[in-house]
């Protein structure tokens, strides 16, 4: 049994650090446009589920649409997935990854979207060129001033930083991405 869970949490360590290999030419391309319309189809979720987000959206610095997929074995988990982070006042794409790594007793797989929202062009920019790591599970809805309604649904990370994520459920209310790394995709960027 031992060395099931071993094997198990190896597997999904390197499953989940696996860095994209440089793409060439119409490869590179191709894979950019399926981030593109997986972002297109998670915002448009989005903006079905909770019409004010989209106005959150084109309101603010930036934002960043991420699709996800995660496995859980016994005592270990990780997951991985891709994304495009965008500023709204350049419309520079920065194509992005994500690792995941989990632990605690379970069994299973899961699939989210997550669309983070950037007040600041600074904080966009840490994203991007620093990456980012969530360590802890966060819970409940933002309701801040003039925004309370349009943020509702949506998880502050950060200050002047948002999370929604998205289920096959709908718009979650807690945030599961924990143990997280963001960083950029040198293969398609």
């Amino acid at each position: 049994m031992m060395r099931i869970v071993t094997t198990s949490v190896v597997l999904l360590l390197v499953a989940g650090g696996c860095k994209s290999a440089p793409k060439t030419g119409s490869q590179k391309a191709e894979m950019q446009e399926d981030v593109r319309a997986m972002a297109r189809r998670t915002l448009d979720r989005l903006y079905a589920i909770q019409p004010k987000a989209r106005q959150v959206v084109s309101g603010a610095a930036g934002y960043a649409v991420f699709s996800n997929f995660g496995l859980k074995l016994f005592v270990a988990g990780s997951g991985s997935g891709q994304g495009v982070a965008v500023s709204n006042r350049t419309k520079a794409e920065t194509f992005m990854r994500m690792a995941e790594i989990q632990a605690g007793l379970g069994l299973g797989a899961k699939k989210f979207s997550l669309v983070w929202v950037f007040d600041s062009s600074g904080a966009l920019d840490q994203f991007v060129n620093s990456g980012w790591e969530l360590g802890a599970q966060a819970s409940g809805a933002a309701a801040t001033g003039d925004r309370g309604l349009a943020m509702q649904g949506a998880l502050v990370v950060a200050p002047g930083v948002w999370v929604y994520q998205l289920t096959d459920a709908g718009l979650a209310l807690e945030l599961t991405a924990k143990g997280t790394k963001y960083y950029k995709d040198d293969g398609l960027n």
